[in-house]
């Protein structure tokens, strides 16, 4: 969510009214989210100034650890430095630290790819934005879950109840720090991460929805204890509830 939000401000800046504008203090304490998305808490260092050139050589983009070379334009500026300036930055403060951790495993290729081509400026913002929202699609749609034995089956179903609060394990990543939280896009994926633990032993799902209106469903290492929650259902293993009153 981060990272697709910082990508749709910069390809705002990128194509904003006034022309391509550079965060020259680009830090992630420059930044803050407010229902959901990124803003810019200080805009006093922000330029639509373009490097100016004569030739090919005067157009390095240079940091610590990199540089690139960019061609200079007919009109005697550095192609597109504004936007590439805020893309790599981009990658080395949030993407390098947030894209490879908390993604369901089918879609860390494609994350990874965002990674190394942003990194080596391969992508610009306009082809950045575009690879987050195909991965944004195939995340929400399902469309990422590789097709397998239907596993929900193996779970007995009680809707309108829960587990009482301290049955759960701690995995990542979690939504909570107490348990184990997860959004899921179906019962059917929630059964296949409860077979993935070994502690697990049942899940609820809830209400709960993520920013991508996914559901979140909290896996437990017992089933025992239900109370009444008419805004759940608990599954809970047939290994694990037979020879047990239901």
């Amino acid at each position: 969510q981060i990272c697709l939000s910082l990508v749709k401000l910069l390809f705002y800046l990128a194509h904003s009214p006034l022309g391509s504008i550079v965060l020259l203090d680009f830090q992630p304490r420059q930044f803050v989210m407010v229902d959901g998305n990124l803003k810019v808490t200080d805009m006093d260092d922000a330029s639509t100034e373009e490097l100016s050139c004569k030739e090919d050589n005067d157009c390095t983009l240079d940091f610590p650890t990199k540089s690139f070379p960019l061609k200079c334009s007919v009109v005697g500026k550095c192609e597109g430095i504004n936007e590439k300036k805020n893309l790599f930055n981009a990658y080395r403060y949030f993407f390098t630290y947030l894209l490879p951790h908390s993604a369901p495993p089918a879609l860390r290729p494609l994350l990874s790819d965002i990674l190394n081509a942003t990194g080596d400026l391969r992508y610009g913002i306009n082809e950045t934005l575009r690879a987050f929202e195909k991965v944004l699609h195939l995340y929400k749609s399902g469309l990422y879950l590789q097709k397998r034995p239907l596993i929900l089956k193996d779970y007995v179903s009680l809707k309108g109840f829960r587990t009482v609060e301290g049955e759960g394990y701690k995995c990542w990543p979690s939504y909570s720090h107490l348990g184990c939280l997860l959004s899921i896009h179906s019962a059917e994926e929630a059964a296949a991460i409860c077979n993935s633990q070994s502690q697990c032993q049942s899940f609820i799902v809830t209400q709960q929805r993520t920013w991508t209106g996914r559901p979140l469903a909290s896996f437990q290492s017992s089933w025992t204890d239900l109370i009444p929650d008419t805004n759940a259902v608990v599954y809970i293993k047939r290994s694990a509830s037979s020879g047990e009153r239901l």
